[in-house]
């Protein structure tokens, strides 16, 4: 609903729910068996159906992008928050290939 150009409905924030099992035949003890981005503007709702969706399971609510500097010209950009670093425009591999 709009009122004098002020909509009252938040903007969705992307989040990235990881979920995690156990499993004694990995070094660090378990494994990711479960990846999925929501856009929600509601997070406590999101934790609420992810800890009763998964139970016995570990999870990870992450906010999807993260604000980074570019490394040659300094200016701020948006990425996801599990991309590689050579893979990034803040590392110098980038730059250098």
């Amino acid at each position: 609903m709009l009122y004098y150009g002020y909509s009252e409905q938040k903007e969705a924030i992307m989040y990235t729910v990881e979920v995690y099992k156990q499993d004694k035949r990995t070094k660090s003890g378990e494994r990711l068996v479960h990846k999925q981005d929501y856009a929600t503007d509601n997070l406590s709702m999101l934790e609420h159906s992810v800890k009763h969706t998964w139970l016995g399971h570990r999870y990870v609510i992450r906010e999807t992008y993260v604000t980074r500097k570019n490394l040659i010209t300094e200016a701020e950009f948006r990425e996801r928050y599990d991309t590689p670093y050579f893979c990034s425009p803040r590392s110098e591999t980038y730059w250098s290939q």
